[in-house]
């Protein structure tokens, strides 16, 4: 039986790595990597087909011993990558969040601009102490977006996670890795923190940051998507929707995620196809259609 090991050389922890299966024992498996160095995967991680010789993806951090441990499982972010988590517990030491594993994470308070409240979700990042190699979160996360967004272009499809609510609009991860604003103004639905988001770039900024809207740029992609956002809604509705010119905006916008101008170009281009029919009450689907 090999002896259990406490510490690694070169093995990446915070990382999946393809290990390969050395020996079965009572507690699991040993993998190494190709340096030699081991690590145990626990036998409740173990495929029933695991044998020796078999290379397999996993999950190498320190357990709640502080000793190297694999897993097959994922976490929601590994090291160097940004997460939704939610605050477990907090005590003397941080915050601890639920990250998708059986130990737990911990947001040192040192890397909290504002302490954590229990209950809560936040946008974490994820990194390993060089000192300790322990992986802990950080919600300074300024200091983690990459500042060199030059490879997006205006106009180019992103992914959002919108993570903090401003005065001026909402703040969200772009593309994983990118500081990104939508500005309340191009806010035209309703927005959810921690969810994700297709969205557009909308400015390209000097220091770093981007300007993000939620709708693709120029008039005649976004009246598309105007359209068949209305249209779906009239249908959801079992073809009628008590929405018209006179409706307020405010209305319009919760019904719709749209501003009342985008709402009467969107009627406007689906009256001239013929699909809809408008009155004093509303907006129904047409006889024709």
């Amino acid at each position: 039986m090999p002896v259990k090991i406490d510490y690694l050389c070169c093995m990446k922890i915070g990382k999946t790595t393809r290990l390969k299966a050395k020996e079965k024992t009572d507690s699991g498996f040993y993998l190494t990597d190709d340096t030699g160095d081991e690590v145990l995967l626990p036998g409740s991680y173990c495929p029933e087909s695991l044998r020796p010789g078999d290379e397999i993806d996993v999950f190498v951090y320190k357990d709640s011993s502080d000793r190297p441990v694999a897993v097959t499982s994922k976490p929601l972010a590994e090291a160097g990558e940004f997460a939704w988590m939610q605050v477990s517990e907090v005590n003397r030491f941080g915050a601890f969040v639920d990250w998708g594993l059986p130990k737990e994470l911990l947001v040192p308070f040192a890397e909290q601009h504002q302490k954590l409240t229990a209950g809560n979700s936040y946008l974490i990042y994820v990194k390993l102490d060089n000192v300790t190699d322990r992986l802990v979160g950080s919600a300074k996360l300024n200091k983690y977006f990459d500042d060199d967004p030059s490879g997006l272009k205006e106009g180019q499809e992103v992914e959002l996670l919108f993570y903090q609510k401003t005065e001026l609009g909402f703040k969200a991860l772009v593309n994983g890795k990118y500081n990104g604003l939508l500005f309340s103004s191009d806010a035209h639905r309703q927005i959810r923190l921690g969810e994700s988001y297709r969205g557009f770039v909308k400015t390209v900024r000097t220091d770093g940051k981007l300007d993000v809207m939620l709708e693709p740029c120029g008039y005649e992609n976004s009246i598309d998507d105007h359209v068949a956002r209305l249209l779906a809604a009239i249908k959801k509705a079992n073809g009628f929707l008590p929405l018209h010119d006179k409706s307020d905006a405010a209305e319009i916008k919760a019904e719709l995620g749209l501003s009342k101008k985008a709402f009467k170009k969107a009627v406007g281009k689906l009256l001239k196809q013929g699909v809809i029919e408008k009155s004093d009450q509303g907006i129904s689907l047409s006889k024709m259609a």
